[in-house]
């Protein structure tokens, strides 16, 4: 009974839909790509070693963040594309696992070969691999659908604060930065609060929808709450990880100076503070779109009564 179960809930969504897994792979894959290009191109691009190992602790968060989705992600497309060969929990985890181990030491290359006789790069792609292979051991838990409406959810927060981080000098104009120091923290405190509400909005809408259309009617509020609460627990993750895996590239970047170790304390708490709003806003505005589409429940007074017997 547990193994027909569990070979249940791992096809999931997969028989009906396989594409749909192939396509979430697709785009997390060209996530974390994209993310390790743009990586790659600032390190390199800098003179000096120090500037270096600054830009690395800048980016290793993104590139975290972009393993994390592309190592559920793919996991799952593998699962889908295993089937019903992956029985029980502990092949499940087999698969979902070992998938974002080797998707995630491919993630390391591009990082490790800037300089292979240097342990920050090491250091940096160790944690990328890191992620990969937590995100894969996600994609193995007993509800996949609910992960990759997480994956979805995720990737559309990197959108909605991409596309904020293109239109920010408008946006900061409007928020009132000006000449002076305080207008511009200010206005740089309500473009952030602004980017993380519009985040939590993304995730919770775009995490209903998914859900809705792969498994109407099927799951409970705590699993659309969950999912719409994904892409800020992936968030959480990732400062976790940047601060213990890659725990010595941001101390070696602190190290450079008291105004970079300033920098890189406040950038932390920024991050932490983001994850925590997208993850709160995420859960209730997937909680309230799934309550909009119940029916009002049966009322005893208005139901017909039942007709009464004629006398004989």
């Amino acid at each position: 009974m547990t193994s027909q179960q569990d070979t249940a809930v791992s096809t999931g969504s997969g028989e009906r839909a396989p594409f749909a897994g192939i396509a979430l792979a697709a785009v997390g894959l060209l996530w974390l790509a994209a993310m390790l290009w743009s990586a790659r191109a600032a390190i390199t691009g800098r003179a000096d070693a120090e500037t270096e190992v600054v830009v690395t602790a800048y980016a290793l968060p993104g590139i975290v963040s972009a393993g994390l989705v592309a190592g559920a992600a793919g996991a799952l497309a593998v699962l889908a594309l295993v089937g019903r060969r992956a029985r029980g929990a502990g092949a499940r985890f087999a698969v979902t696992i070992g998938t974002g181990l080797a998707l995630g030491a491919l993630g390391a290359v591009p990082i490790i070969t800037i300089n292979t006789a240097g342990w920050v790069y090491a250091v940096a792609g160790g944690t990328v691999a890191a992620a990969a292979t937590f995100g894969g051991a996600l994609a193995g838990f007993r509800e996949p659908r609910v992960v990759a409406a997480a994956c979805w959810a995720a990737i559309a927060v990197f959108a909605v604060g991409f596309a904020l981080n293109v239109a920010q000098v408008p946006l900061l104009d409007l928020f009132g930065a000006g000449t002076s120091s305080a207008s511009q923290t200010s206005a740089a405190g309500w473009f952030s609060l602004t980017q993380s509400v519009l985040g939590g909005l993304a995730a919770g809408g775009v995490s209903f929808l998914v859900l809705r259309r792969s498994a109407p009617g099927q799951l409970r509020w705590p699993m659309y709450a969950l999912a719409g609460a994904g892409p800020g627990l992936l968030l959480a993750l990732t400062e976790i990880l940047a601060r213990t895996a890659g725990a010595r590239v941001l101390d070696l970047a602190g190290r450079v100076s008291e105004l970079e170790l300033t920098v890189q304390r406040m950038l932390g708490g920024a991050r932490l503070n983001n994850a925590l709003i997208v993850l709160f806003v995420g859960a209730i505005s997937a909680i309230v779109l799934l309550g909009r589409t119940l029916g009002p429940a049966p009322d005893d007074e208005d139901a017909p009564a039942a007709p009464e017997s004629s006398p004989s």
